[in-house]
């Protein structure tokens, strides 16, 4: 009995410290990037940082508590596609914030002789991303 209790102390131990220590080094890497002040750009809203930042946490924790409790959300369909359409926006939101404070596109487009042509090499991204999680959503999670 004490050996479960001793070993089901140190599993908590562990996993707290592992998620302090990647949720600190997701958290340097969006300050050290930039992203977030990128994204209040984006949206036009410079005004409330504390809220975008506040909501920003809000969401990635209640994401982490419904991953690892195994608990659902039963609202129905409609309610599962606003669900994937703002995390979509989201992760696209935050991807193209990380390609463009690291400037990933206008080197590409100067390493292949694109130079006049970055609206459509970043249209391509785009509808590739797009073709690939139809491709994987309709095909392959059967």
């Amino acid at each position: 009995m004490m050996t479960i209790i001793l070993y089901k102390s140190f599993e908590i131990v562990v996993g707290l410290s592992s998620g302090i220590v990647i949720g600190s080094a997701f958290l340097a890497l969006l300050t050290f990037l930039g992203v977030i002040p990128r994204l209040m750009q984006w949206v036009k809203n410079t005004y409330n940082g504390k809220a975008f930042t506040a909501s920003l946490l809000i969401g990635t924790l209640y994401g982490t508590y419904l991953t690892f409790t195994g608990s659902s959300i039963m609202f129905g369909f409609p309610f599962l596609v606003v669900w994937g359409l703002l995390q979509g926006i989201f992760n696209g939101m935050l991807v193209a914030a990380l390609v463009e404070v690291l400037h990933v596109f206008p080197m590409i487009s100067k390493r292949l002789g694109l130079r006049d042509k970055i609206r459509y090499l970043m249209m391509a991204v785009v509808f590739g991303k797009i073709a690939g999680s139809l491709f994987q959503w309709l095909y392959l999670a059967k």
